[in-house]
């Protein structure tokens, strides 16, 4: 792995943090100012909270759009930008009531349209999926529409977030690394990092926050490390090691 964003909710730390971030789109949606970026970020679409809540995306792509040239032009240092996918997890599925084959298909629609609209944004594939052989069906979508995979410097893989303990998910990113394919692993935890880390080209993590929710807070400012830039930056290093 070359590359790892340390998720926040906090978006402030884009002007402070020296290390790279991932800051997704909800937490940055209706700010009518935003910090200049210190360092290189990537932006979460939020998908997941998205899919959640309403078993479907209520954002519009010209919206989407809008907004990351806003962040591209106002933050600065954006180094590339999810779409606007669709999750594969079984109780995702059972949400929004469609197949896994649709939630693909509309995944791949999204990415070439945001592309389409927008080739002037950073915006990287997703591979969705569940098994192995549902991502490479993905894969042949995107290939399908004449976007070759194998020469995107990042190609995410989604659903992956919540079943890193099991050795699928593992066999699944050194099949898809194998391929050719320059991995960036979504919410990866430290399990995770532990793993497959070897197979990606970067990934993201805010497990650090889960772990500073039962830790009592450093100072008198917060009860919790769970928002804690000092925190976040010893926890990274150490899951880095």
């Amino acid at each position: 792995m070359t590359v790892f964003y340390l998720g926040t909710h906090m978006p402030h730390w884009l002007a402070t943090a020296e290390v790279p971030l991932f800051v997704s789109h909800r937490r940055l949606m209706g700010r009518r100012t935003f910090p200049r970026a210190r360092t290189s970020w990537a932006l979460d679409s939020g998908g997941f909270t998205e899919l959640s809540m309403y078993g479907g995306w209520s954002t519009e792509p010209a919206d989407y759009v809008k907004a990351v040239r806003r962040y591209r032009d106002e933050i600065g240092r954006l180094a590339w930008a999810a779409p606007m996918d669709w999750m594969c997890e079984p109780f995702m599925v059972r949400k929004t009531g469609l197949s896994v084959a649709e939630h693909q298909l509309r995944t791949v629609e999204n990415y070439e349209r945001l592309r389409d609209m927008a080739p002037d944004l950073p915006f990287v594939p997703v591979l969705q999926g569940w098994s192995l052989n549902d991502y490479r069906r993905c894969a042949d979508r995107y290939a399908s529409r004449g976007i070759d995979l194998l020469v995107e410097p990042t190609v995410g893989i989604g659903s992956v977030c919540r079943r890193q303990a099991t050795r699928e998910i593992g066999a699944v990113v050194q099949a898809l690394a194998a391929d050719g394919l320059r991995l960036h692993g979504f919410g990866v935890k430290t399990s995770g990092l532990r793993a497959y880390s070897e197979h990606l080209a970067s990934a993201d993590s805010m497990a650090w926050s889960y772990s500073g929710r039962h830790k009592p807070g450093c100072g008198p400012t917060h009860k919790s490390e769970s928002n804690c830039l000092k925190y976040a930056l010893a926890w990274r290093e150490k899951a880095l090691c």
